[in-house]
Formats: C-alpha cells, structure tokens, sequence
C-alpha cells in the first residue's frame, strides 16, 4: 500500500503546506511518503486499490481527491488546509495536527456517501439563488483575511438585493413549486464553514433539499430560528421546505448560476442532483467509524447509481479548490 499527500499550496492563509504536514506524518511514523501537488494529474493514474490518499487542502480539494479514491479504491484521509473544510467536519476530525496526522494514518475508517450534481461530484452542498452569492464574491483575499466569516460577510451584504427566482422541485417523496429566495442540495450536514442542516447525515443515502420561499426578511429569519431551535423546520410555516430524497430534479423557469462545495458550475434552467451511498472509503474519528452505517447491498442503491462521474478541471483546484 502506497500512502500519498496531495498538496494545494493555495488554499487557506498558505501556512499548511507540503512542509507543515510532512513534518507532523513523519512524527505519527510515515516514513515513506509520495507526495504530489492538485494542480498536476501524474499523481492520479498513479495511485493505486487500497493506497491512502491524503490531501492537505479545502472542500474543492477533498472533491477532486474523493473522485480518484472512488475510481481507484483508494481510501482518503483530509488534512483540512483550505476555508471552510466542512466535509472535514462531518468526519469530527481533530484540529490539532498532530493528533489529525495520527489518525490520517490509522485504521479508523468507514464509508460515506457521495452526491452528484449534473454529473459533477460534490461533498457537502450545492446552492442556487442567494446561497451561491458567498462563493462567486468572496475574494481570495477576503477569506485569508477572514477565515469562513467571509462567507457570511458576503451573504449579508448581497441579501437584500436577491428578488427571488420561481421554480418546481422533484423528489422521491413530492413536489413542490414556488418563488424561491435559495435552494441547497445537501450531501453532508455542513456548509458555509461549520453551519450544520437539521436531520441530514453524510451516510444515509440521501440529500437533504433546503428551499427557502421569497417572504419578508422577518419571516426567513424567524423560520429559521425556529428550525435552530427545534431541530427541524417549523410545521405551521412553509417558508422552509425540507425534503429528503436519494434524488431531486429542479426545473427553473430561468437560468439562474449553480455553486457545488463552493465552486461555479455555470447557469442553467435545470439542475439533477443524486447521491451514491457509501461509495467513499474515509479515515475519520473512531467515534464515527463505529457510528456511520455500512455499506448496503444493491438494492439499496438509489436512481443513477451508474451514472458517469466527472472529473472537476484540474486548473480549477489553484483558486476555487483553495477553500
């Protein structure tokens, strides 16, 4: 077995770089190393089944990596490096290097399910309406300078301007239409830098769809203080629509831009997300391991199982990747 570290030197402040973390692997007893930077593509026919993976990166990052563990059966282990690391988070990985580097290189891991949007991979979430906003305007240096409060530094000062789009979502279990302030397509629980949606797992086999209806700026603050609250969203308010699904469609009756993990897709009109589940074998907190649920037999797989999977566009992992 081949243990591998993928470095964007790019992401976050710069400061966990090759060097930072070769220095801690060596400590927790990795010797032999192969090392290999995002922005490369050697590294990826390279690795091989069973090699360990591990990338020193953001959530752009960590998706690109998951793509090769996935067609090469490999397992990942995440150096969280970038912005945000929300994937990181549903992992319940340690912050302190050391111990993170120990655990990189154990044998605690477990299976996690990995979502598609379009036929692109993500890990966490996609949005459309105001929730793409913190990725398209949040500069690079606005995030070294502010961490993961850029993002809600940028969402605050673009929300009043959203009008609201109108559209129809389609899942497993209904539809619903309306105008729509924001729409989120969750693969884990986290976004947005450690902000965690109520009911959604990163193992369940399905997506947690978040759609916000266009009301007053009241009623959406309140509704969601209400769901903070109760641990879901409010019965007696449609503001918020929660819809748990292995698969969605949404049609728009324009074409609005579509973000996944932070990264622009481009605009379009219709948007297809599904989940695979348990297809992303990742080395996590022993807590985890023993909490996330086992793979299921096929039958449990979801619509679109074997649908393609696209590989992000290597030159996009120097900024976009760098979260």
């Amino acid at each position: 077995m081949n243990y591998w570290l993928i470095v964007n030197d790019t992401a976050g402040d710069g400061r966990r770089g090759e060097h930072h973390w070769r220095e801690h692997l060596e400590a927790a007893g990795l010797k032999h190393l192969r090392v290999g930077q995002l922005k490369d593509t050697d590294w990826e026919r390279e690795v091989e089944p069973g090699d360990r993976v591990l990338v020193a990166g953001g959530d752009g990052s960590v998706g690109r990596v998951a793509t090769v563990c996935i067609e090469r059966k490999a397992t990942m282990a995440v150096l969280p490096s970038g912005t945000a690391n929300d994937f990181a988070r549903n992992l319940v990985l340690p912050e302190d290097p050391a111990e993170l580097c120990r655990l990189a290189v154990s044998d605690h891991t477990a299976s996690v399910d990995v979502a598609w949007i379009n036929d692109r991979l993500y890990l966490n979430v996609a949005h459309i309406g105001l929730g793409t906003m913190p990725a398209r305007e949040a500069t690079h240096e606005r995030k070294q300078r502010l961490g993961r409060f850029s993002y809600l530094i940028t969402l605050a000062q673009r929300a009043r301007l959203q009008r609201g789009f109108s559209g129809r979502i389609e899942c497993d279990n209904g539809v619903v239409e309306g105008r729509w302030l924001t729409i989120a397509i969750a693969s884990g629980a986290y976004f947005g830098g450690g902000h965690s949606i109520a009911e959604a797992r990163i193992d369940d086999g399905r997506l947690d769809v978040i759609a916000v209806r266009h009301r007053s700026w009241f009623r959406v603050v309140m509704a969601f203080l209400a769901t903070r609250l109760m641990g879901h969203t409010p019965h007696h308010d449609d503001t918020l629509e929660h819809l748990q699904s292995s698969q969605c469609h949404i049609q728009l009756q324009q074409a609005r831009t579509l973000t996944a993990d932070g990264e622009t897709l481009g605009r379009m009109s219709n948007v297809s997300a599904f989940t695979r589940r348990g297809v992303l074998r990742v080395a996590c907190h022993p807590l985890v391991a023993s909490q996330l649920a086992t793979l299921h037999p096929a039958e449990d797989r979801p619509p679109g199982f074997d649908a393609p999977m696209v590989r992000p566009n290597p030159l996009q992992g120097r900024d976009e990747a760098g979260r």
